[in-house]
């Protein structure tokens, strides 16, 4: 008897395919997803390196030093606000905070930290890339293509 090569392949695959279908644990009582009576639970990421103890101490980040945006280096929020309009994004996360400013030229993205414990968040690197396609461009460029006049 001749078995057919697709056939024999279909049946050799479906072990592997049964192995990739586990069964989903259904919840027990008292996990987040059914809390008991009364009690309420919050949920949270799990800690990064549970083996390592979280870090509290203050970090001074890296400050850029390239040529054309050493004049946006250190400005603060309202400044980069001033010199090139609302930012199309303004995102916080923790202590830190990320302004990105867009034109038909490209997109430039200024990251503000804080360079001392509890200062103000100032801009310590820019990013910049062309708005048609993402690709990397030039920072000075693109900071003289933004800046209003």
């Amino acid at each position: 008897m001749r078995i057919n090569p697709g056939r024999a392949l279909a049946i050799a695959i479906l072990p592997l395919l049964a192995a990739c279908a586990g069964t989903v644990p259904k919840a027990s009582p008292g996990t987040a997803s059914n809390p008991p009576a009364g009690r309420t639970t919050r949920a949270g990421p799990p800690p990064a390196n549970p083996s390592m103890p979280a870090s509290t101490a203050f970090r001074a980040p890296r400050v850029m030093n390239i040529a054309g945006v050493d004049g946006l280096i250190g400005s603060n929020a309202d400044s980069l606000t001033r010199a090139f309009g609302t930012p199309r994004l303004d995102v916080y996360e923790g202590d830190t905070r990320k302004l990105q400013f867009s034109g038909e030229a490209c997109v430039l993205d200024v990251y503000l930290y804080p360079l001392r414990q509890g200062a103000e968040p100032t801009a310590t690197y820019v990013d910049a890339r062309r708005t048609s396609d993402g690709l990397d461009v030039d920072r000075a460029a693109c900071v003289a293509a933004l800046k209003r006049r």
